[in-house]
């Protein structure tokens, strides 16, 4: 239904109600579903009739359609259930125990056999959990408040709750405007006119008989709001009437509209233009524009004026067409055409945005659904967002099904909000993300919200009424408006096919979005609900984006055909037509053409694996370039604001930043330290000028060794024992690490609890249980601990109940700062795994997390057990030793597939579904100790206690590599060793207590190596990346924690045991440390850690803080290599070690 039917019904309520239908009202609140009445509902439910209460409520959600509705559902049985049990009714509690509450039993059977019994009970009041009810109106009244809750938290009622602010009468306001409007047509108004019917239109009867003139039918857009209007009981004269202004500048196609337009901007309303009475030459009519676009523009002669007057009073530094456009003096050397550097992202990229005020920070969306935020400068990744739902439970059930069994959630468009304090992105199922930029190294969660139905093909911000906003929209062929806080502001309806992109804009005062759809249309939207004002063809009729110029004021359009012809044009704003077409695309092309504007006088577009350029005033291309080779046919690209860089894809899964002299000149004034002497060298490109071929070359020494920037690993620089890899290759993370570098760096020690932030969850119930494993829920507002005892337990931070709920999400946060919930379902059920017939001092302990945080699967020595969640119930049991599990890792595609370590040194590929081993993998000589998938490089990496490094092919799960790992001198190769990857999912960290390592898993080679020495010289227990892959957080047994830098291995802060454990503690026979370390998912600073004495402790650095330490600078401490009689350890390559 359009925005405008849904209005008509809101006044079709209020008409009824003041006419006092009450019945009707309801009804029609009930059939609409478009505002629920939460009085009427209290009346009801106060009242105690819950068939209506049901019945009414049926309008709007059913039992099953997400958790909160089953609640609501639940809660009002439940009291109609007791109630009968109040009365003595054991019949009617039977009935309803039976036809009402027995759909519960699915999903809480425990909880089903519990309320069963109360009809065993003489007084239900006997039950502890009832034992404070009280009588019935004192009971509903308690039952309202939860129910308002839960309806004021589930998403399927937002919107609904609030009945617009209408003045009264508003239909007979309307139908009253319309009479005028009739009445001022007829060609001989009467001054007192008797209107006796709405049936049909009004006239006048003419003298003497004379026939009337036939009724004039208005557009829609024609009818703007009167000043005054008289009522159906007044017979005075009719007031002046008001014709339209089109929200003025529509009437052109968004024209240059002057200070002195009639419109009003706040959130877009038309204004009104005073109108003579019965002049019927200001009738609209209907005026094809040029170009044959398809569209039917309804203008009147004197706002055609008006325009024409409003284009010739522009500003004088404003674009006026046709007049010659100023050009200022440019060159070829303008464009970003040189190759500075490559990076890889590991994964496709699919969407690309430089910030708007940093213009070396990008952000940077891929096809496995990770958002990344780059600083290109320093070819440094500062944070990776991997995709997950933040609160899965709220959204829709099919929602979470699909999720589950459907192919992976890509990343469709990123964006930075035009201060760059907010990103946005959007996915390839119905959600949106938006994450609070603080200005460091970090993104912040902020809003979650489900957005369309299917895919969310664009979004971008606005300013509407000067607030800030989001617009997407999406594969069910709406465009949504929505505020910062997750509330819906607009929904146009109107494109008949998926919408494909969004562009925002405005002129002047006046605030509008363009719309494009796969069937070709370009639409255009006030923020109003008055529906689409221009309705266009775009050339080709298929998926088009359209751009306006960084100075506003010219705009173009870039799409291709369903047969692959691409164009590239601008258009006349004022007259709706296109100005010129682009020349130079191929006849056919493999994809959807790509494209973007700078400086005001160049467009760029990916093509044919290159970059092409063309000046905005000429339509030959003026220069292309194939950026040094290894573009993808139709590569994406996104200029910075200055114009100086250029990001363009690679068909690699990375891409390439081009820059112009000034932006290579502004690359290398960040990257390099002033007291750096190496310069990093920047390789040739070879381009094409509009038909001549020149050769830019660049001061690439021939003594220095090259750099093969292609790699997403930086390559060994120890050459004959000299470090020779270019300072700026041991990149500061960010602009606040370089000003750290002109100061003197030191190590950062933690030492005294005061210096940091913790908190402790400890378990009294058995100390002599040490956490064996730890992991943070997906989500990153729980921590799941697997005790050595085979016991799991899950501590929560819980929600912030003056949050909003629903598909627009605050979700609660992990921090230090409030000690979690220990988290356990009202059956009171413990998550223990099956430990008969075992010796727990010889098992190991294993764990994995489902990616939705819906399952966990773990063993200690026994049979594996997949259990709930929720319910914390064993789903079932598998596996049973022996030999027995060691390692479990959930397959990243598929939940049903299970990676399974066993003590014999096998590795089981289980599919859960069919409860069968489909592949069994051998390759170690002792128990398998670790498992990573990457779904980059389509492999699976093993580890085990032989310290081994397997590499198995995820397709047909052959083995394709196996490494040891290179041990210290005098150290036998035993221990556990485990292995993680880095967000790119091509370095690979590997962990064993001899060492922490750094490979390239897409060769297998050692990158780094760090051993144990100086404070922090006792074995490692364990060790993790953070979730932004900038750190590796080792602990150590005898209780240190080291920070290091993750592309280094050099340490950057140590965390010493007694700033976490008291002093009676250490002072101990035994002093606790930890045995394992986890990453918060969203949190780069946050880590847990598992105790030997049962405790976790959250530690995080101090708020004035904010991070563990800085980078250190590339010389501190040396990077050597040691021949094979070195005490430390042996190299064969040329390694780095950090000593």
């Amino acid at each position: 239904m359009s925005s405008l039917s849904r209005e008509l019904v809101f006044l079709i309520l209020q008409f009824l109600e003041e006419e006092k239908f009450k019945e009707s009202v309801h009804k029609l609140e009930k059939e609409s579903g478009f505002f629920f009445n939460m009085k009427y509902f209290e009346e009801k439910v106060q009242a105690g009739e819950w068939e209506e209460v049901e019945k009414y409520l049926s309008g709007y959600t059913k039992v099953d359609d997400n958790r909160y509705s089953m609640k609501i559902f639940f809660e009002i049985r439940k009291q109609k259930y007791l109630e009968a049990l109040d009365r003595q009714d054991k019949a009617k509690a039977v009935e309803i125990l039976v036809t009402d509450l027995r759909v519960f039993s699915t999903f809480n059977e425990d909880l089903y056999k519990e309320i069963t019994q109360l009809l065993t009970l003489g007084n239900f009041r006997e039950n502890e959990q009832l034992s404070k009810y009280g009588d019935t109106k004192t009971a509903r009244s308690i039952m309202l408040i939860e129910l308002k809750k839960l309806i004021e938290a589930n998403p399927l009622f937002r919107d609904k709750l609030v009945f617009p602010t209408l003045k009264s009468s508003r239909l007979r306001t309307l139908i009253n405007q319309s009479l005028n409007w009739q009445h001022q047509l007829c060609k001989n108004p009467r001054p007192n006119p008797d209107i006796k019917t709405l049936f049909t239109d009004h006239t006048c009867a003419p003298p003497n008989g004379a026939l009337g003139a036939a009724p004039v039918n208005l557009p829609v857009a024609a009818v703007a709001k009167p000043a005054a209007f008289t009522s159906l009981g007044t017979h005075g004269p009719f007031p002046t009437a008001a014709a339209a202004a089109n929200a003025g500048a529509l009437a052109g196609w968004m024209a240059n509209a002057a200070a002195s337009s009639t419109v009003q901007a706040s959130v877009v309303t038309a204004s009104s233009m005073p109108m003579p009475p019965n002049q019927v030459s200001i009738l609209k009519r209907p005026i094809t524009p040029p170009a044959t676009l398809g569209m039917v523009d309804y203008q009147n002669l004197e706002q055609e004026q008006l325009m024409k007057r409003l284009r010739l009073a522009q500003n004088v530094d404003e674009v006026t067409y046709p007049a010659t456009r100023q050009q200022a003096s440019w060159s070829l050397d303008d464009l970003p055409r040189m190759v500075a550097f490559t990076i890889q992202q590991g994964s496709p990229v699919t969407s690309m945005d430089f910030n708007p005020s940093h213009h070396t920070l990008l952000l940077v969306g891929s096809g496995n659904g990770d958002i990344t935020l780059w600083e290109v400068a320093l070819r440094e990744r500062l944070v990776t967002k991997p995709f997950k739902i933040w609160e899965p439970t709220a959204c829709s059930l099919p929602f979470q099904a699909s999720i589950v069994k459907d192919a992976p959630i890509s990343v469709s468009r990123v964006a930075w909000s035009p201060d760059g304090n907010f990103i946005g992105a959007a996915f390839t199922k119905h959600l949106i993300h938006l994450y609070a930029y603080p200005g460091s190294n970090d993104l912040r969660q902020h809003l979650e919200i489900d957005a369309h139905v299917g895919c969310v093909n664009d979004i971008a911000f606005a300013h509407p009424n000067k607030q800030l906003c989001v617009v997407t929209c999406g594969e069910d062929k709406l465009i949504k408006v929505w505020d910062m806080n997750g509330r819906k502001l607009f929904n146009f309806e109107g494109h008949e096919a998926p919408v494909y992109s969004i562009c925002p804009h405005h002129k002047e005062n006046i605030q509008f979005i363009f719309s494009t759809a796969i069937d070709g249309k370009i639409k255009a939207w006030l923020y109003d609900n008055m529906g689409s004002r221009v309705d266009y063809d775009a050339p080709g009729q298929w998926c088009t984006t359209m751009l306006y110029s960084a100075d506003g004021s010219r705009l173009f359009s870039c799409g291709t055909s369903k047969d692959g012809e691409s164009f590239l044009v601008e258009w006349n704003e004022s007259e709706g037509a296109i100005k010129r077409t682009y020349a130079g695309f191929r006849k056919k092309s493999a994809g959807v053409v790509q494209f973007d504007t700078t400086q005001n006088h160049f467009l760029a577009a990916g093509e044919d694996n290159q970059i092409k350029f063309w000046d905005m005033d000429h339509i030959n291309v003026l220069a292309s370039i194939d950026a040094d080779g290894g573009l993808p046919s139709i590569p994406r690209l996104r200029f910075n604001k200055e114009g100086n860089l250029l990001a363009v894809t690679t068909a690699d899964n990375g891409f390439k930043i081009l820059a112009t002299a000034a932006g290579l000149r502004s690359l290398r004034a960040i990257e390099t330290p002033p007291f750096d002497v190496l310069r990093t060298p920047v390789e040739s490109t070879a381009l094409k000028v509009a038909g001549t071929s020149a050769a830019v070359a660049t001061n690439i020494s021939p003594n220095e060794p090259k750099v093969e920037r292609s790699s997403p690993i930086k390559p060994s620089s120890i050459l004959n024992g000299v470090d020779t890899m270019p300072r700026s290759a041991e990149k500061p993370r960010s602009l606040e690490d370089v000003s750290d570098r002109s100061k003197p760096w030191q190590l950062v020690e933690i030492v005294e609890p005061g210096q940091c932030r913790q908190v402790t969850m400890s378990d009294n119930s058995d100390s002599s249980s040490k956490v064996s494993r730890l992991l943070y829920t997906n989500s990153g507002v729980g921590i799941l601990a697997l005790g050595s005892n085979g016991v799991q337990k899950l501590w929560k931070w819980v929600r912030n109940e003056q949050n909003p709920s629903g598909k627009a999400v605050y979700v609660p946060k992990a921090t230090s700062n409030v000690v979690p919930q220990h988290w356990q379902p009202n059956s009171g059920l413990l998550m223990t795994n099956d430990v008969s017939g075992v010796n727990l001092e010889d098992a190991v302990p294993c764990i994995a997390l489902s990616k939705n945080d819906s399952y966990v699967m773990s063993a200690c020595g026994g049979k594996v057990s997949l259990f709930n969640m929720m319910t914390f119930k064993v789903m079932t049991t598998f596996m049973p030793p022996p030999p027995a599990s060691t390692f479990l890792a959930f397959h990243p595609q598929d939940n049903n597939i299970i990676a399974i370590g066993m003590e014999d040194s096998t590795i089981h590929i289980y599919n859960v579904r069919v409860d069968e081993v489909k592949s069994k993998l051998k390759g170690h000589q002792k128990r398998v100790t670790g498992l990573a998938f990457s779904t980059s490089l389509n492999i699976l990496v093993s580890s085990g206690a032989d310290a081994q490094l397997c590499v198995w092919s995820i397709d047909t799960w052959e083995k394709r590599k196996s490494i040891s790992i290179q041990m210290p001198a005098g150290k036998a190769p035993v221990g556990d060793t485990r292995v993680q990857f880095y967000s790119d999912q091509i370095r690979l960290l590997a962990v064993h207590e001899t060492q922490l390592a750094t490979y390239d898993a897409s060769k297998m080679e050692r990158i780094r190596q760090w051993i144990p020495q100086d404070g922090l010289s006792a074995p490692i227990s364990y060790a993790a990346y953070s979730c932004n892959g900038q750190l590796i957080y080792a602990t150590f047994c005898d209780g240190n924690i080291g920070v290091f830098d993750a592309d280094s291995l050099r340490l950057r802060c140590r965390i010493a045991p007694s700033a976490y454990i008291s002093q009676a503690a250490l002072n101990g026979s035994q002093p606790p440390y930890p045995v394992v370390v986890a990453s918060h998912p969203q949190e780069s600073n946050q880590i847990a850690i598992g105790m030997t004495d049962s405790s976790v402790k959250v530690i995080e650095p101090l708020e004035s803080d904010g991070k563990w330490g800085v980078s250190p600078p590339a010389d501190n401490g040396m990077l050597i290599t040691r021949t094979a009689s070195s005490s430390t350890t042996s190299n064969h390559t040329p390694d780095q070690i950090q000593r």
